[in-house]
């Protein structure tokens, strides 16, 4: 295969939360498509207020953030009925058993470190909205 095309080409809304703004900005530059568009949160209070007025996709959500950390956020998710089956893609540094195995039991669809390799990301998130969208599909028909 040569040349350049968007791994992300279905439909969709993402939501990139990380306090870090370096990131943020690169997330918008990295997996942005004609057809996937990317808002950002600086941190998780400003992500839960988005996710209060906006439907998305999938969340990409960073662990260590200053106030409310990307565990709480998760966890707020999942109590939430409107945001419960909303997918999250834990992007961190931490590698830990601890913070792995945490963010799984709290519902994360997918676990990524950093540094983001932003091109294998946009395949696990292509994976994820597709097998997201699959299940839906299959609760619909049920």
């Amino acid at each position: 295969m040569s040349g350049f095309f968007y791994v992300l080409q279905d439909d969709a809304r993402l939501l990139f939360v990380d306090d870090d703004p370096i990131l943020r900005e690169f997330a918008q530059v990295n997996l942005e498509s004609p057809s996937t568009h990317v808002d950002v949160a600086a941190g998780g209070e400003e992500a839960l207020q988005r996710l209060a007025v906006q439907r998305y996709d999938l969340v990409l959500l960073d662990l260590e953030m200053p106030g409310m950390d990307g565990f709480a956020v998760l966890e707020r998710m999942r109590d939430d009925p409107a945001l419960r089956d909303t997918p999250v893609v834990v992007q961190t540094g931490r590698e830990d058993v601890e913070a792995i195995d945490r963010c799984f039991h709290l519902g994360a669809a997918s676990f990524v470190m950093k540094p983001l390799n932003w091109r294998l990301l946009t395949y696990q998130i292509r994976y994820v909205l597709r097998a997201e969208r699959r299940a839906t599909a299959e609760r619909a028909a049920a």
